[in-house]
């Protein structure tokens, strides 16, 4: 098996709007090592944060991170370990345009 570090996914997702980060591709699976969200405006914003195993139907059982609140022009980082299988998407949500995501970690296939 190969293991290929590498960031996964960024996004700048539209306000208000569940958005794909990352899709872990088939025959695949993969540790997300981080998770950073960097808040580019003067005002507080809050994110979500929900992993969809095989690519279920968004629910809230779904969730690692709601309505967390990321400070005016400050990153929060997530130190993770998640482990995902083939298909899982990780699914992002913003409370404005203004924050961006980053997912690192790596593929193993």
């Amino acid at each position: 098996m190969a293991t290929t570090y590498k960031v996964l996914g960024q996004s700048n997702p539209a306000a208000t709007t569940a958005t794909t980060l990352y899709t872990v591709p088939a025959a695949t699976q993969t540790v997300v090592s981080s998770i950073t969200i960097a808040n580019q405006a003067s005002s507080a914003a809050t994110f979500r944060i929900a992993i969809r195993v095989a690519g279920a139907t968004l629910a809230a059982s779904q969730y690692i991170a709601y309505d967390v609140a990321v400070g005016a022009a400050d990153t929060t980082v997530l130190t993770l370990g998640l482990t995902l299988g083939a298909t899982d998407i990780i699914t992002i949500y913003a409370s404005t345009a203004t924050l961006s995501f980053a997912a690192f970690g790596s593929e193993i296939a």
